[in-house]
């Protein structure tokens, strides 16, 4: 069995090949793999052309984010120890590869481990997409140190340190690869955004703990796929955590955060609608509806072995919009 897989998945992202792979290329120690799913543009033409170091694997149709890394990696089962998922538009440092495996070595009884994720558009900022360590609050909405909502931290070396967290970032995070097999990888539903939070939960529900090193940076540009303010991007969010926390907390426990939720959100609606943003606003009410319309096809759980949060907030929702408080250090 080899040691490690370093897997980028790509949709019509030509540029982004152009303009990350180098670095990856240059930095990397293991064997780097494209999934491809069956892009448009000519970003098969160009791995092979001007990366034949790289293998690919050219799926029939786009699968999404969950769907393309299951159908890709499923053709590696038992071939790598480690999988280190890695979006196309994300710069690497030296070292950046051994040092994240390294973590997962020295820590064993962690399952996956992500870097200090960096903004490649301003490098003193972090990143959206995880920045220093992402954790849930007990209605499940997902905070990390440095990035609260839209809220950004400078890096002054404040996250550098090694904790456990409650979730890692698809943009870049290392995983145990029988694990990832056991856990029967991403939730294809889902097709994307929430996927990783989910398939965290599940293994920290059965015992594992996820890891973050500030030790390893990287830098994600972000949004190549979907803008951050992008309608579609606020309904997938809010369907797919209403289906993450469906299939992860009891019935009760479940309508008690829906119920708590739905009124958050619904006044978030109403936001939307005085600042006259109706296509925002129609994507919370699509995120609800979609979340019931697919309801039936997960199976809830009425015994849920519990694994606490370890973040300081408790409602980050009602800290950050109606308490002030900003930054992580602010909670």
């Amino acid at each position: 069995m080899n040691h490690c897989a370093i897997v980028i998945l790509n949709y019509n992202g030509a540029e982004m090949l152009k303009r990350f792979l180098p670095g990856v290329v240059e930095y990397s120690t293991f064997d780097l793999w494209v999934i491809d799913n069956a892009s448009q543009d000519e970003s098969v033409a160009i791995l092979e052309q001007e990366f034949p170091q790289i293998s690919v694997i050219r799926l029939s149709q786009n699968f999404g984010y969950a769907g393309g890394y299951n159908q890709g990696l499923a053709q590696l089962k038992g071939d790598y120890q480690y999988y280190i998922l890695l979006n196309s538009d994300v710069e690497v440092t030296s070292r950046w590869d051994q040092d994240l495996v390294q973590f997962l070595e020295t820590n064993r009884q962690f399952a996956t481990a992500q870097p200090k994720i960096l903004s490649a558009k301003d490098k003193r900022l972090f990143d959206y997409a995880g920045a220093g360590g992402g954790f849930l609050d007990h209605l499940f909405y997902p905070y990390c140190r440095g990035r609260i909502w839209n809220e950004i931290e400078i890096d002054q070396g404040q996250y550098d340190d090694d904790l456990e967290v409650d979730w890692t970032s698809g943009a870049c995070f290392v995983i145990k690869s029988d694990l990832f097999h056991q856990f029967q990888g991403f939730d294809e539903r889902f097709f994307a955004h929430m996927e990783e939070i989910d398939l965290c939960v599940r293994m920290r529900r059965e015992g594992f703990r996820m890891g973050y090193t500030g030790k390893v940076a990287v830098y994600h540009l972000g949004g190549a796929t979907l803008d951050r303010s992008s309608p579609r991007k606020l309904e997938l969010n809010i369907r797919n955590s209403l289906a993450m926390i469906y299939k992860n907390e009891s019935r009760t426990r479940f309508w008690w955060i829906f119920g708590q939720k739905a009124i958050l959100e619904g006044i978030a609606a109403l936001g939307y609608l005085l600042k006259s943003q109706r296509d925002s606003a129609h994507a919370v009410w699509k995120g609800y509806t979609g979340f019931f319309k697919m309801r039936n096809e997960f199976l809830q759980r009425s015994a849920i072995k519990k694994a606490p949060f370890l973040g300081p907030s408790k409602y980050v929702f009602l800290d950050f919009f109606f308490r002030g408080k900003k930054k992580f250090s602010d909670l």
